[in-house]
């Protein structure tokens, strides 16, 4: 790898961590030696990038900073592609079309010797025939994740039961035939997943919950990894409890 392809690809393994990045996992990425990373740091902190930390630590890139403009990676057109195709057959109208225009404008931005990665790709998203057909508006339950503002469903659950909830929705998952809004139920008091397809009304409040997005969402992360964690010592104890 050329030094200057190496410089940028610490750049944009930086700006994709959320934690520090140490030199060995760096250097095993890059599949270089710690001691060219240490020089490769220095001489970007010598050149003004905004790279903070130490060796033995980590390393990280500040909020902001960004590159000029640069050319994609055939692999990069065609990760972008692939994911665009999936939210284009699995996403909401809103979202469908924003991947529809993303594909035309990175057909639009790169060189014709790369056009065949967008026009002829190697790889493609089966389309999702079984798709569950949302009963609430995703488009704007998106815009109130993003301004964290609560929605009064009504839902019925898998056994037919009819029940009203006030949630504070945290994030979308999107399944293969099904999308999942997971959020914390004021009924329940703990998070809840509800299914697209069974909410049969919605009001989109103007009140908003009590924290922010993103502390809110934390706490959703924290709350499925002890629950992960649970069901992993669950089974554990299990295969130990059948061997004895």
């Amino acid at each position: 790898m050329r030094r200057a392809d190496r410089l940028f690809q610490i750049i944009q393994i930086l700006r994709r961590s959320r934690r520090p990045v140490t030199a060995d996992a760096l250097a095993q990425e890059l599949e270089t030696s710690k001691r060219t990373v240490y020089r490769d740091v220095a001489d970007l902190m010598a050149q003004r990038v905004p790279v903070r930390g130490e060796a033995g630590i980590g390393y990280v890139l500040d909020q902001g900073y960004d590159l000029p403009p640069l050319m994609l990676t055939p692999d990069e057109i065609e990760a972008a592609v692939l994911g665009a195709q999936w939210v284009a057959s699995r996403g909401d109208p809103a979202l469908a079309m924003a991947a529809q225009d993303l594909i035309a404008k990175i057909s639009a931005a790169i060189p014709e010797r790369l056009r065949p990665y967008i026009d002829a790709p190697s790889l493609g998203a089966a389309r999702s025939w079984k798709l569950q057909p949302d009963a609430i508006d995703m488009a704007q339950v998106r815009a109130q994740i993003h301004a964290g503002r609560k929605i009064a469903i009504h839902y019925k659950d898998e056994q037919g039961r009819d029940s009203e909830r006030t949630i504070w929705p945290v994030t979308i998952g999107y399944h293969d035939t099904v999308r999942m809004l997971m959020a914390w139920c004021e009924l329940r008091q703990d998070f809840r997943s509800f299914r697209a397809d069974r909410v049969t009304g919605a009001e989109f409040l103007e009140d908003r919950y009590p924290e922010r997005p993103a502390v809110l969402r934390a706490k959703w992360r924290r709350a499925m990894d002890e629950q992960r964690d649970e069901i992993i010592k669950m089974k554990t104890r299990e295969a130990t409890a059948e061997k004895g």
